[in-house]
């Protein structure tokens, strides 16, 4: 799985936080930013590099930005992440990550008897349609401290919409990358999340990303919504392998709040789609809003998994309340995917 070069060091090689592989990432990416080798370089190791930020609690664009603005040693990056992590990361936590990089462990199999939260209705809804709502996944006191963060980390006053649409340097459209904080990691371990996500990959082993959140104001005069349309986020190279992503709604939110956007059942049509495309057709840049569309409510603490073969996307918010939401998602250490981008 892994690629040895020379110039890079091992995998195996650690630095003072212990954890392996980490001191070859960040070789990696600085042969990248010097261009010592090209950005296409080692994308075999991706799956590893993805556990790897899990098991630190990092977030991949904080990461990248960290690696490739700041000048800094392997020692110096190490001492960020400790850092960002309150100073220490849990010993469990690499101590599994370097058992699986050596060893590969086999994942562990869900036991017949345990309480599943995805009922036979909810399972053969997300046959069907390729996502499913886990309702009250995260509590409602949680919710609410949650969305109190994002605006104090935005300096968002709810009762003032003029500090809705400030500038800041860490919100990028509706996405803010905020990462850390025991709120967010609070929201991540919900165990009712974890195991609807355990019923979907029909396994155990499975670990939780440390991704973004999320701040969609209701459109103004001045105002229009800046996010994506309807897209995938990952490769449409065939065979797609399987995948999930999914966002946690902090706030009750309405169908016309900027809410979650899918087109159900494309999992089952993408293959044919794709293949019915006329040559040279870029089907990213087809028009998926003549699709069957559906915008889907939700209430504060309700969890949406969806399929990562469906197109998706926010909606412009046309409600006079902000749309809050927290994006997580678990799965496997080690899972397929392809190496080049179509």
């Amino acid at each position: 799985m892994l690629i040895n070069h020379t110039s890079i060091p091992s995998s195996l090689e650690t630095g003072i936080i212990g954890i392996m592989h980490l001191k070859r990432y960040w070789a990696i990416a600085m042969a990248k930013r010097n261009r010592d080798v090209s950005a296409e370089s080692y994308l075999e190791e991706w799956e590893i590099d993805n556990y790897l930020l899990n098991t630190l609690g990092l977030g991949l664009e904080q990461t990248i930005k960290q690696l490739f603005l700041e000048q800094q040693n392997f020692e110096k990056f190490e001492e960020w992440v400790l850092q960002v992590n309150g100073g220490a990361i849990d010993r469990e936590k690499i101590n599994r990550f370097n058992a699986l990089l050596q060893y590969q462990q086999v994942s562990t199999a869900l036991k017949a008897d345990e309480e599943p939260v995805l009922s036979e209705a909810d399972l053969t809804f997300w046959e069907h349609n390729g996502y499913v709502i886990v309702r009250d996944a995260v509590s409602k006191e949680n919710c609410q401290k949650t969305v109190e963060l994002i605006c104090s980390f935005l300096q968002v006053d709810m009762d003032n919409p003029a500090t809705w649409y400030q500038t800041h340097s860490r919100k990028e459209g509706i996405m803010v990358q905020l990462f850390q904080h025991p709120i967010l990691e609070s929201n991540r371990r919900s165990a009712k999340i974890r195991k609807a996500y355990e019923q979907l990959w029909y396994r155990k082993d499975i670990l939780v990303n440390t991704d973004k959140v999320g701040f969609n104001p209701p459109e103004s005069s001045t105002w229009k919504f800046p996010g994506s349309s309807l897209h995938w986020d990952v490769s449409l190279k065939w065979p797609i392998p399987f995948g999930t992503q999914g966002l946690l709604y902090l706030t009750d939110t309405a169908a016309n709040q900027g809410a979650f956007t899918v087109v159900p059942g494309f999992h089952h049509k993408i293959e044919e789609w794709l293949k019915e495309l006329p040559v040279g057709t870029d089907p990213r840049n087809e028009n998926l809003y003549e699709f069957d569309v559906k915008e889907i409510a939700g209430n504060a603490g309700d969890f949406i998994i969806w399929q990562h073969t469906l197109p998706h996307a926010a909606s412009a918010n046309k409600a006079t309340k902000p749309r809050f939401v927290q994006y997580l998602n678990y799965a496997p250490a080690i899972t397929s995917f392809q190496t080049s981008w179509e």
